[in-house]
């Protein structure tokens, strides 16, 4: 026998919400009518149908600025939400307070495991469960007298910098599910082949009941990075001509985009974007029409944007009254291709890049899933691979540097210098006052490597005085540790001799000057972790947190791995000597059998 509460299928998830509004998503099991009610404010939404699976967003209005209040769910009358007998708090909506201090958290690359021994060891803890336990009262932190670890209030926003989903590296239970369907001995085996396979691995990346929890009473905002669609995605335009020779690749791209913008960008939006997305008028044409299915329309806008990516924009802004504008960049669909004319942005989403990044704000924030600065010796050595893919040492070269980046993973910003240098001469401007006042901090918040760190920037000799401080700021991953060899090649590449050795290698082959400089000001480190970030005034905290493992696999404690932070006046810390805390980094966890080798 079936309980109501088995009509919720995945949810809710609290996406957008601001001041006076707030969006629930949910997946349902069927057709009917989700209401979400706040205090004496609720709200009701048909479910829309895509390839057989119905959702629902709820739009409360009306809301009072900084307020916090339990909701519940109801699908057709029945409450679904939050579970009976549930061991965790009640779901909040808390609504955003103007001049009240920012409180964000971000991370990148999760991957959806068991959180018993076997997952623990072959993928570490999951840092976002751990803070979820932590959150609801249910484990003890490493330190029960550091308030990093024990929040006075939740953050108001946490930001999915990429790899939410992996649809090439699946999991033995996504695999199972792919068998149970078809014949993994064909293409494209156990990676993802359609939107079915997609909404089952949207399920097991987010069903954990922790998880579950937190996502339905803490704000979310996403962006894709490669491993949402496949690894590598739009490296190269040989890399996509490889792709598209596939048999299998046009169902790949279209199910990966038309899923992402239902269980990720739809609820990114505000309700002021969604009215004039075209996508959602669809849904709201039909919605509540159990018979019109949006598959085929979804679809069809998939392999449409794929294709045409100026004709649809999943890059999107937060502002958060004037003591924070939060930018959230595509920086793997909107790409440029063509070997003579390569770029992160194409032309219409550099231009609006371009008029996002403006001062008159406390702080400025680049949502970016790959890091604008690399460690310097990887940072150059991206650049020497595109100056040889361009022909600097003519046609061999040429082949030899388009291998290496497919090899090495070679197409972060770096590797597309154009952008590279256009952006970093914005941002220069934003924190010289050229565009407006210039913010206390211009952050970059990104994820994607697999390993975590600050960087401080400062224009290069000649440049012009930066009033902002300029950070890179990464966190990565959530859950999908680096094996120990790869730790320690990749702070190879952060110190010591890879730096020069790449800036050799980028001025051999005519790379121009970059007009930043920047080094670590804290890291790199490797845990498993979930960075927060906090704003008040000028001022600026960040931490990062990870789960430890006690006695208990599956409720393991949460402690802090480092933190960062600028003065009631904007000015960074004093620095520790940078090589013995990189190699602490790199040391501190390698002990840990809980990384698994790959």
């Amino acid at each position: 026998m079936t309980s109501p509460e088995d009509k919720l299928l995945l949810g809710p998830l609290l996406r957008y919400v601001d001041e006076t509004s707030a969006s629930v998503w949910v997946e349902t099991d069927g057709p009917g009518r989700v209401t979400v009610a706040r205090g004496t404010a609720s709200a009701s939404a048909s479910t829309f149908v895509v390839h057989d699976h119905h959702y629902a967003l709820v739009e409360l209005d009306g809301l009072a600025p900084g307020t916090a209040e339990p909701y519940s769910v109801t699908i057709d009358g029945d409450r679904v939400w939050p579970p009976v007998g549930s061991p965790f708090p009640d779901p909040v909506i808390a609504t955003l307070e103007a001049g009240r201090p920012l409180h964000l958290a971000f991370g990148s690359c999760r991957t959806s495991v068991s959180h018993d021994e076997k997952g623990n060891r072959t993928h570490g803890v999951d840092a976002l469960r751990a803070w979820a336990l932590r959150v609801a009262g249910q484990v003890e932190a490493a330190d029960p007298d550091d308030a990093d670890l024990d929040p006075d209030r939740l953050p108001d926003l946490v930001l999915f910098l990429g790899d939410q989903v992996y649809a090439d590296e699946t999991t033995d239970a996504m695999r199972e599910f792919i068998e149970s369907r078809r014949d993994i001995e064909q293409p494209p085996w156990t990676e993802l082949q359609d939107y079915e396979e997609y909404a089952h691995l949207y399920k097991l990346a987010w069903s954990d009941p922790a998880n579950r929890w937190l996502l339905s009473t803490v704000p979310s905002a996403m962006i894709f990075d490669d491993h949402d669609i496949r690894d590598d995605w739009n490296t190269s335009m040989d890399w996509r001509r490889e792709m598209e020779a596939t048999s299998w690749w046009h169902g790949r791209i279209v199910a990966g985009l038309a899923s992402y913008w239902v269980y990720q960008h739809l609820g990114n939006m505000s309700p002021a974007e969604r009215e004039q997305d075209e996508v959602y008028a669809k849904v709201r044409a039909h919605r509540g029409d159990a018979e019109q299915d949006l598959g085929p329309f979804l679809d069809e806008f998939a392999a449409r944007v794929d294709q045409e990516p100026q004709t649809y924009r999943w890059s999107y802004t937060r502002d958060f009254d004037t003591q924070a504008r939060l930018v959230v960049v595509d920086s793997r669909a909107a790409r440029k291709l063509d070997p003579d004319d390569r770029a992160m942005l194409d032309d219409d989403e550099a231009a609006w890049l371009d008029e996002q990044l403006r001062g008159d704000v406390d702080h400025l924030l680049v949502g970016t899933s790959l890091p604008f600065l690399l460690a310097r010796g990887l940072h150059h050595l991206e650049a020497f691979s595109e100056a040889l893919a361009q022909g600097a040492w003519g046609e061999r070269g040429g082949r030899m540097g388009e291998k290496l980046r497919q090899l090495v993973d070679l197409e972060h910003w770096g590797a597309f210098q154009n952008s590279f240098q256009q952006v970093a001469r914005q941002v220069m401007a934003v924190a010289a006052g050229e565009r407006g006042r210039a913010p206390s901090t211009v952050t970059f918040l990104s994820g994607d490597v697999h390993h975590s760190y600050v960087s401080e920037a400062r224009t290069t000799h000649g440049g012009p005085v930066l009033r902002s401080t300029v950070l890179q700021a990464v966190c990565s991953p959530i859950r999908n540790p680096l094996s120990r060899n790869m730790r320690f090649a990749t702070a190879a590449l952060s110190y010591g001799v890879a730096g020069p050795m790449g800036r050799l290698a980028s001025k051999s082959a005519h790379v121009p000057d970059a007009p930043l400089t920047w080094t670590y000001a804290e890291g790199p480190w490797f845990d498993n972790n979930l960075a927060f970030l906090r704003l008040a005034g000028p001022s600026l905290r960040m931490w990062w947190v990870t789960g430890e493992v006690v006695d208990d696999h599956d409720r393991p404690r949460l402690a802090k791995v480092e933190s960062y932070e600028l003065d009631e006046d904007g000015n960074p810390p004093p620095r520790e000597h940078f090589v013995s805390k990189v190699r602490r980094r790199v040391t501190r966890r390698a002990k840990d059998d809980s990384v698994r080798e790959r």
